[in-house]
């Protein structure tokens, strides 16, 4: 089975910056998408950015030009560089794979388990 292990989270004053990691494990053989989304407390679970396996790269309004999306296609992790930090970007942030081809078929909706990040003023 795919597993997804976010890691890199943790607190930072506002214009600070953290780098967050998602590996997938497993029998993978492809990755169609992954994405980054958060929630924070009281709020709805929001996509912040998400990549192709072509490299196409997709961001919330909010954190664009602040955070970057990346991926290492042999490592099946995707990163999240995360820039200019502010006290409203504090959330648990969960990876996402919504479709992933494995050796014995396709899978869907796959979720880490979270990391917090929080962004003190």
């Amino acid at each position: 089975q795919v597993q997804l292990v976010e890691t890199g989270g943790g607190s930072v004053q506002a214009g600070g910056s953290l780098r967050l990691s998602c590996a997938a494990s497993g029998s993978i053989l492809s990755i169609a998408v992954m994405g980054w989304y958060r929630q924070a407390a009281g709020k709805q679970r929001e996509l912040v950015a998400s990549i192709t396996e072509s490299g196409t790269t997709n961001y919330a309004e909010s954190v664009k030009g602040r955070f970057t999306i990346s991926k290492d296609n042999a490592k099946d992790t995707v990163y999240l560089q995360m820039n200019s930090l502010r006290p409203e970007d504090t959330a648990v942030y969960y990876c996402n794979a919504p479709r992933v081809l494995t050796a014995t078929g396709y899978g869907y909706e796959y979720w880490g388990q979270g990391t917090q990040v929080t962004v003190s003023s």
